[in-house]
């Protein structure tokens, strides 16, 4: 089966804070493993520490959601997949984690502080005022950029 799959050598993946079935993340997650499958990837990661925000969250194993995307799933059969597998969440819990993780950040934080100051200082992002989201779309940007 061809897998549609979005080249991430010369784009970016969708923006963490787009949601299908209310999950934010989702159609990152789906795009970069999708793009793994095609050997498109470029600089991506897959089952990283973004992806598992989300998967750790519901209690799914990266492993089931590429295997889904492996036979042809869609964004949205993936989040019919977290519905119904891993830990009950309600719609309500799914829009209050969402609106929580797209505020997120990593500045002050006792491990990984340094280095996202460091990095959205490269993209003159002052990290105090910064989401990982916020990170991520400007590292898209820059990365991009012609």
């Amino acid at each position: 089966m061809s897998i549609n799959a979005k080249d991430l050598t010369k784009q970016a993946p969708t923006s963490p804070r787009h949601r299908t079935g209310g999950y934010a993340i989702l159609s990152r997650l789906t795009d970069k493993a999708r793009a793994d499958i095609a050997g498109k990837i470029g600089d991506y990661h897959t089952d990283c520490p973004l992806d598992h925000f989300l998967l750790d969250w519901k209690g799914v194993k990266y492993a089931d959601v590429r295997k889904a995307l492996e036979a042809g799933a869609t964004d949205e059969a993936i989040a019919t997949l977290l519905d119904s597998h891993g830990t009950k969440k309600t719609p309500a819990d799914v829009k209050a984690w969402s609106d929580n993780v797209e505020k997120a950040t990593m500045h002050g934080h006792p491990e990984k502080g340094a280095y996202f100051d460091g990095e959205c200082r490269k993209l003159g992002l002052d990290p105090a005022k910064t989401s990982v989201f916020d990170w991520l779309e400007a590292d898209d940007r820059a990365s991009f950029a012609k």
